[in-house]
């Protein structure tokens, strides 16, 4: 008997020891901690993806540009004197490897806008650009001997120039569509995410009309229509998880799920307001009022 007792004691112990831990600051600083690691490495692995794919592509670019190019050095000898079909289809080649150098150019720019940004392995995106950009140079006089051959068989390209310039101009649009799209998406996270609150005694959230004054059958009103804004501090409700109110006794008028916070007092007896869950603390309200 006297055996059940310890071990149910020792249960008990390492239960509170547990309970104890979770609610402790260290704890909730290092859970705010992970998750804030968690975001960073999916940004970091929607970079990598973004960057694998625009490799892949150019890689995929200056396989078509060998093998349009090795086609058309097949077709060009003995090209004078050939059907009108032959030089159209030389004419068609030499198109098509324009417009992918013009698409593998606009994806290096891509590449060099991902590589801007700081980071260990992005000295390395550096040197793989260096080496595209060296591959496009190469490419770029190879097509231009191309060119003065097409021009001494005069084999005329045309509505190549217009061609590449709509291609082109679609890349940029699309690139443009792209960051405006993000930048919308942005805007509306950190207004999901944006909250206020205000720490003041009586006479101050009635100066900025937080609160109306109440009577003695006339209940406290909080938040009017017409309530002074710049009172309040805005924050991030991802980015904080305590809120000190320097203050010894503390009254919440805001309404807040009780279970999404607690009232922790410090040793100089002022109270903080630790929240424990912030999406169910900022469900009912993104506005915390706290009279001092």
């Amino acid at each position: 008997m006297k055996t059940i007792k310890f071990f149910a004691i020792i249960t008990a112990l390492a239960f509170m020891s547990v309970s104890c831990v979770e609610n402790s600051g260290k704890y909730k600083a290092a859970i705010a901690e992970r998750d804030s690691l968690q975001l960073e490495k999916q940004a970091l692995d929607s970079n990598y993806n973004q960057t694998l794919v625009l490799l892949n592509d150019i890689e995929t670019g200056f396989s078509a540009i060998n093998h349009s190019a090795s086609e058309m050095k097949v077709n060009l000898k003995g090209a004078e004197g050939k059907t009108t079909n032959k030089r159209e289809l030389i004419a068609a080649q030499m198109t098509a490897i324009k417009e992918n150098i013009e698409q593998n150019k606009a994806k290096i720019e891509e590449l060099r806008r991902l590589s801007s940004r700081k980071g260990r392995a992005n000295v390395m995106l550096a040197e793989t650009i260096k080496r595209l950009q060296a591959e496009m140079d190469t490419k770029a006089v190879q097509i231009q001997a191309l060119q003065t051959e097409l021009d001494q068989k005069n084999i005329k390209i045309t509505e190549l120039t217009s061609t590449v310039d709509v291609q082109t101009k679609s890349i940029a649009e699309q690139q443009s569509a792209i960051e405006q799209q993000k930048s919308t998406l942005k805007t509306q996270d950190n207004n999901l995410n944006t909250v206020w609150y205000c720490i003041a005694n009586s006479k101050k959230l009635k100066e900025a009309k937080v609160i109306s004054a109440g009577g003695l059958f006339k209940s406290t009103k909080v938040l009017n229509t017409d309530f002074d804004n710049s009172a309040f501090t805005q924050v991030d409700l991802r980015n904080i998880s305590s809120i000190p109110t320097n203050s010894k006794k503390i009254k919440i008028l805001s309404l807040h799920p009780q279970s999404s916070y607690s009232l922790v007092i410090a040793d100089d007896k002022t109270v903080t307001i630790e929240i424990t869950n912030p999406a169910k603390f900022w469900s009912v309200s993104k506005y915390l009022v706290v009279q001092i």
